[in-house]
C-alpha cells in the first residue's frame, strides 16, 4: 500500500514528534477523504491531556486545537461512551453515523455539542493497557460509510504511530509539570 509507505517514511524521519505528528494529519484528511483529523493526547498516569494537532479540509470546518494542558473531567467516560472504550483500551471504533448509532455507543448531545461532526473513526492509542491518546478523522454534514481501506489504514497507523504519542506525552505533557 504506497499510502502506508508515506506514512511510514514519515513516522521514520529523525523529525520531532510534534513534527511527526502534524505532518500526519493532512496526509490522513486525504487518504480518508474526511473533513477534519485531530489526536488529543494524554498522559494516563496524570490524566493530564491536550488536543495537540488538528488540520481541516477547509476553513468551515471548526479547528479543535487546544494546547492548554487540562486535567480530565472525572465525569468524561460516563458522558461520552466512546472515551470510556478508549479508556478500556478497546479497539478502535468506526461511526457511520452519529445521529443513529447506539446510544451505548455514542453520546448524540455530547457529540454535536463539542465536535459538530456526522461520522468518526475514534482511533484509540493504547500501550500496556493505558491509553495515550486518541486519533480522530471525521467528516461534517453526512454519514459515511468506513471502508476496509480506511480501517486497514487506521490500524497500521495507529500502530506506527502510538510509540511516537507516547514520546511526545512523556516529554511534552509529562515533561510540562
Amino acid at each position: 500500500m504506497p499510502e502506508k509507505t508515506r506514512i511510514e517514511e514519515l513516522v521514520n524521519l529523525s523529525e520531532s514528534p510534534d513534527k511527526i505528528l502534524a505532518n500526519l494529519l493532512p496526509i490522513l484528511v486525504n487518504l480518508l477523504h474526511c473533513d477534519r483529523c485531530f489526536l488529543y493526547l494524554r498522559d494516563p498516569e496524570t490524566k493530564l491531556g491536550k488536543t495537540a494537532f488538528c488540520w481541516c479540509r477547509s476553513q468551515e470546518i471548526p479547528d479543535v486545537t487546544h494546547l492548554q494542558i487540562e486535567k480530565e473531567p472525572v465525569s468524561l467516560p460516563a458522558e461520552d461512551p466512546l472515551f470510556a472504550a478508549a479508556l478500556r483500551t478497546e479497539p478502535s471504533i468506526f461511526v457511520e453515523d452519529v445521529e443513529t448509532a447506539s446510544r451505548d455507543q455514542v453520546n448524540r448531545d455530547f457529540e454535536a455539542k463539542n465536535f459538530g461532526h456526522r461520522a468518526l473513526i475514534h482511533a484509540h492509542l493504547c500501550e500496556n493497557n493505558q491509553l495515550w491518546g486518541i486519533l480522530q478523522p471525521c467528516v461534517f454534514g453526512q454519514p459515511r460509510h468506513w471502508s476496509d481501506f480506511d480501517r486497514e489504514l487506521i490500524d497500521q497507523v495507529v500502530k506506527l504511530i502510538t510509540p511516537v504519542a507516547i514520546t511526545y506525552v512523556k516529554s511534552e505533557i509529562r515533561g510540562s509539570l
